[in-house]
């Protein structure tokens, strides 16, 4: 018993050397997979908005900066873009959110990505 005192406070140092890294390493990672996941919405529901007929692809970028702006720090938004493409002779309407997620937590370096949303243009035919 006397050769064991202090032993616990070594054992929790070395557990809470692997869990708390751990731990954070899944929170950055559902931190990510939410802030993509929202973007891809938003990217989404911003090329539906513009595919409707006699709306332009501006509507639809400024739809998708709307729908971002609430949910997402402004600085992780590099850029929102909107375009007409075609796509098999239909109409498409793609909208594009380039971003960048820091590495710790919204702090700090990370990784750049994008996210894109199409829908078919209504056409007035």
């Amino acid at each position: 018993m006397r050769g064991e005192r202090g032993a616990a406070v070594v054992d929790f140092v070395l557990v809470s050397v692997v869990v708390v890294p751990l731990f954070l390493g899944i929170l950055q990672v559902g931190l990510f997979l939410y802030l993509r996941n929202t973007m891809t919405a938003a990217a989404s529901e911003g090329a539906h908005y513009a595919a409707v007929l006699n709306r332009d692809t501006a509507d639809g970028a400024d739809r998708t900066r709307q729908l971002v702006d609430g949910v997402v720090r402004d600085e992780l938004i590099e850029s929102v873009t909107a375009e007409e493409v075609d796509l098999d002779g239909q109409p498409v309407v793609r909208v594009a959110i380039s971003a960048h997620m820091p590495a710790l937590g919204l702090w700090g370096p990370g990784i750049d990505f994008s996210v894109e949303g199409h829908a078919i243009k209504e056409t007035g035919e």
